[in-house]
């Protein structure tokens, strides 16, 4: 009986362990991905999925910093893809 208890529980052990790497390793997909594309890209793809985008040049460079950040926390973006955005927005 206690070797069935054994074999069960390494069973389940095993899978937890390959459903993590699983997981892992698409996440790591996914932020190859998102590295791969450009300010406009991602600008275009998360600002617009909330409300209509401003024109680059509504704000100021200072002022893109400060909207950037609020939009991060917002946004659920990472620092990189802020970054990425905020200086499309300047240029």
């Amino acid at each position: 009986m206690k070797l069935l208890q054994y074999k069960k529980l390494t069973i389940i052990t095993a899978i937890g362990v390959l459903s993590s790497i699983v997981l892992i390793l698409n996440g790591c997909a996914a932020s190859q991905k998102i590295e791969a594309k450009s300010g406009a890209q991602l600008w275009a793809e998360n600002c617009q999925r909330c409300h209509n985008t401003p024109s680059p040049s509504t704000f100021s460079p200072e002022q893109w910093e400060t909207v950037g950040m609020h939009m991060q926390t917002r946004a659920l973006i990472t620092e990189k893809e802020r970054e990425k955005i905020v200086a499309f927005l300047k240029q």
